[in-house]
């Protein structure tokens, strides 16, 4: 028999663990219960008393007083929200928190919303103050020092949310309580300004303060909206979600919904506040034609006809692997469909490639060989029941911040953290082991890591023995290491890795991570299959807290590969080789489906340079920015005879270009982005197309109609029932059927979603071992004589990529300009400062940047970012990649540097510096 509860003597079913509060809401609604310190993403604190409720043991019996918010509801209580006795208490206590409130701020001010506390207010009542007035917090000066977090502590009302949400959300304890009692504030820092604090500007505390103690800039919480829509963010491959508020047709603020599955009301200061470059001026608003050496303005008819004419001309001329196209992880599933479509099946190439090119392509063939499958296995959910984490190669609290600060959170709850990372990043300091590998060595240390799994006997040989291959092999090989050869390679301590490894495969579970601190290697994906191993001999593969997971660059890389965009796959991951396959699309699409392995990027650089290549149709990428070895990008682009460029910005590539198209942001188009964990999103316009641009997915219709190919309107839910139509694990999706927190594939037919991957059986039958040496870079083997030191690579918290939409958003306020780590050791030695200008040097180019002298970085290795065009790393950077997917190796440059006196006058350049050899 169902266990019941009584509101008001009805009876009502209780659920399992449930506060009254929350019985309270799921059967009568949240207005019956007014709350001030409590939200829902935040754990019950009990402080402010305005949830009471009175409970009696049966009806109309003797009752005493509980706080909701943090009550249990249980069998056979009578609860009684609003009797005369609570609402003379909520009264009383909203009387005492008035004598601190400032008088001109109970009702809302004109045009706006009323806050949380005043909706609060205008239900319980406002009563007359009949207490002395405190006015505790009203010699605290407003603190606008920040670009978008301000302060006004006279409306606190001490409900402690701000500094809950800083410490259970962001885990950053920034925010904190001076004094005691009613002459208790809010801190920031060691009682700084916001700007001057360890602030990492999330805007948590934002978005749950109830009253405008703590704003933003933009005024979101008390906007009086025209519309708030729900999207996914663009930013990583975290997927937030987003509530944008639209006024007149303008973004005006944006929130993060608590009923997020990915995100819980949480996300960083990207998503939440840089969106100010959708309607930058510097916004492309014509389509461009290169005419007598000048980009000039035309029709879009124009720029479609004379698109049209040359790409025909030349497949006419040259055959239809002349031309090729570059998608962007940046765009939906649906655009990326259509843009491998439009070369596939109108073009007749597999020359299609994107931006996952140069993240994570070595994830998906490493874990592709080993488990058949090169996505995630697990959800990032599962943190909360897993016994150990390892992170590798990533620095999530930059490049995934609400990954990154769930994994902070969970480390800090005591959950061991293992990282191996060459950075002293954020995180290593709640690791519990941190091994500070020299970049380049992912196999030497992983191999070292199992030798000790096997070692201590701690394998799971009954999951090895049902469920793997290869195991022997793997296991002889383990014997035979020369484990202090490895340990002079790696640079990392032999029992600090013994230590590790105990830890990872001691624990009841255990979860992996890892980033493009793995995958941007020459030994990239053998490092990925080596990662796959050390979860499959112990058994953590296959249920919850455990898995192998990338935390993807972008935000849609795993769907964008989902689709099709790369030169071996078609959509679905089919092999392009296999005549099944072609006869499978062929028969889908009516047309043949060509049958030859297409260019990868840099493929197609080579292609252009041996003049093999004679058109390229880049859409969404900044190749010249975000590619390595820019001086033979530059030359490869310059060699083609047409180049269109679809873009949201005047690009270094697109001043370049033949052809400009100018595209719509994530906020003017719909569609879906696929998440890290495999998470089908919807992305719902929530503004008009800027004047003079169309989304891509519109502007590959339209260009496929153009040359012949009649192609449906571009709409999400038309593309998205013609890809379920041909990419089995999206079989069962829906757009109709997606809802707030979509689905994770595969998805079945019925419509059911997969959390976990692996649980009975892997794709291919059985998991695969894989067994390698360690192989030093190529770049290190060429170049150290002369380049002795490493240089690598990683993201600001701050920027995305190479800046182009966070550098139009007030984000430049907070970081300016990249900025190159140097340990003191070498810094001595060559006589640098902190803010002196340093020349770097590699074999391909060098460039100007000032200097930061710490110990994130061990002697040997230095570091910069890559945000800024002014500093232009890509310079240095080498086209040695990955040796199966040509990843480029961003993680490992050789160099050399010194002291600067130009300044910022010496740009980058190609070439060595003739003045080298006086380093």
């Amino acid at each position: 028999m169902d266990k019941v509860a009584y509101i008001d003597n009805v009876p009502y079913q209780i659920t399992r663990g449930e506060t009254i509060l929350e019985f309270v809401r799921r059967n009568r609604g949240r207005e019956l219960i007014p709350t001030l310190c409590q939200a829902d993403n935040l754990e019950n604190y009990g402080s402010c008393r305005i949830c009471s409720v009175e409970v009696a043991l049966k009806e109309n019996g003797t009752s005493r007083v509980m706080a909701s918010c943090h009550s249990s509801v249980t069998e056979g209580q009578y609860i009684y929200p609003s009797t005369e006795k609570i609402k003379k208490l909520r009264k009383n206590i909203i009387e005492l928190v008035l004598t601190d409130y400032p008088a001109d701020k109970i009702h809302p001010g004109p045009g706006k919303l009323p806050t949380e506390f005043q909706l609060t207010l205008s239900s319980i009542g406002i009563p007359e103050v009949r207490y002395p007035v405190v006015n505790n917090h009203s010699d605290i000066a407003p603190d606008r020092s920040h670009p978008y977090i301000w302060s006004d502590m006279a409306e606190c009302i001490s409900c402690y949310r701000c500094v809950r949400a800083c410490d259970e959300l962001q885990s950053e304890h920034v925010l904190g309580v001076l004094g005691r009692g009613m002459n208790s504030r809010i801190i920031k820092g060691y009682n700084e300004s916001f700007i001057d604090s360890p602030c990492v500007s999330c805007g948590a505390c934002v978005q749950t303060c109830p009253t405008n103690a703590i704003s933003d800039r933009y005024g979101t919480k008390t906007i009086k909206a025209d519309e708030v829509i729900r999207t996914t963010c663009t930013y990583c491959g975290v997927g937030c979600n987003l509530e944008v508020k639209i006024k007149d047709g303008v973004v005006r603020g944006i929130q993060s919904p608590v009923d997020a599955e990915v995100n819980r009301g949480h996300t960083c200061l990207k998503g939440r506040f840089s969106f100010e470059f959708y309607n930058h001026p510097d916004r492309l608003r014509s389509p461009l034609i290169r005419k007598n050496g000048k980009l000039e303005e035309v029709s879009w008819d124009e720029a479609y006809t004379y698109a049209a004419s040359r790409f025909r001309e030349i497949k006419d001329k040259y055959g239809p692997d002349a031309l090729a196209g570059i998608s962007s992880s940046r765009c939906t599933n649906e655009e990326n469909y259509l843009m491998q479509k439009f070369f596939r099946i109108v073009i007749g190439t597999n020359n299609i490639d994107g931006c996952a090119r140069v993240c994570h392509a070595p994830t998906a063939m490493g874990m592709q060989w080993a488990y058949g499958t090169g996505a995630a296995t697990n959800s990032i959910n599962d943190l909360y029941k897993t016994g150990c984490i390892l992170l590798i190669g990533s620095n999530p609290t930059s490049a995934h911040p609400v990954t990154g600060a769930r994994i902070r959170s969970v480390a800090q709850q005591g959950i061991p953290l293992i990282v191996i990372d060459p950075l002293r990043i954020d995180l290593a300091r709640f690791a519990k082991y941190h091994l500070q590998n020299r970049p380049g060595t992912n196999v030497a240390v992983l191999n070292m890591f199992a030798y000790y799994i096997l070692d201590e006997g701690l394998i799971d040989l009954k999951f090895i023995e049902s469920r793997t291959d290869g195991w022997d092999k793997f296991e002889k090989y383990l014997h035979n290491l020369d484990i202090t050869e490895l340990e002079n390679i790696c640079g990392v301590e032999r029992e600090l890795v013994r230590a590790a490894a105990i830890e990872y495969a001691s624990a009841p579970t255990a979860m992996e991570f890892h980033g493009l601190g793995v995958t941007e290697h020459w030994q990239g994906t053998k490092s990925i299959t080596l990662i796959s191993n050390i979860a499959m001999m112990t058994g953590n593969i296959g249920k919850k807290g455990s898995g192998v997971n990338p935390l993807r660059g972008q935000n849609n890389v795993q769907g964008a590969a989902d689709m099709g965009v790369q030169p071996h796959q078609g959509a679905g991951y089919l092999d392009v080789k296999d005549p099944e396959n072609i006869a499978l699309y062929t028969d889908f699409y009516g047309k043949e489906h060509p049958s030859k392995v297409g260019y990868r990027i840099p493929e197609m650089f080579a292609a252009s340079q041996r003049g093999d290549l004679k058109a390229l149709w880049v859409m969404g990428e900044d190749l010249l920015q975000t590619d390595p070895n820019t001086c033979h990008v530059k030359d490869a682009l310059e060699g083609l005879e047409f180049l269109v460029v679809q873009e949201l910005f005047m690009t270094d590539t697109a001043r370049i270009a033949d052809v400009v198209l100018p595209a719509s942001s994530f906020f003017e188009k719909e569609g879906t982005f696929t998440n890290g964990e495999r998470r089908i999103q919807k992305v719902q316009k929530v503004v008009e197309p800027l004047s003079g641009t169309k989304p891509d997915g519109q502007i590959v219709v339209d260009m496929m109609n153009m040359m012949g190919h009649p192609q449906k309107g571009y709409s999400a839910k038309i593309i998205l029932e013609e890809i379920t139509g041909i990419v089995p694990f999206y079989k069962g999706v829906k757009w109709d059927e997606l809802g707030k927190n979509g689905k994770q594939w595969p998805v079945m037919e019925d419509g059911s979603d997969t959390k976990i991957l692996h649980t009975d059986t892997f794709k291919h039958g059985k998991g695969i071992f894989h067994t390698w040496d360690f192989e030093e870079s190529p770049e290190i083997i060429a170049n150290s004589s002369k380049y002795p030191y490493i240089l690598t690579t990683g993201r600001l918290l701050e920027h995305y990529n190479s800046g182009t939409m966070t550098r139009r958003t007030p984000n430049k306020e907070l970081v300016t300009e990249d900025i190159l780590f140097i340990h003191p050791h070498d810094a001595e030695i060559k006589g640098i400062s902190t803010d002196d200008f340093v020349i770097i040097f590699s074999a391909r180019g060098q460039i100007n940047m000032k200097a930061r002298i710490t110990d994130i970085v061990k002697p040997g290795v230095i570091y910069t970012t890559f945000h800024f065009p002014e500093a232009s790393i890509n310079y240095l950077t080498s086209n040695i990649g990955d040796e199966y997917t040509l990843t480029p190796e961003f993680k490992v440059v050789a160099v050399d540097f010194k002291k600067s006196f130009y300044g910022l006058l010496k740009k980058a350049e190609c070439g060595a510096d003739p003045e080298r050899t006086r380093l």
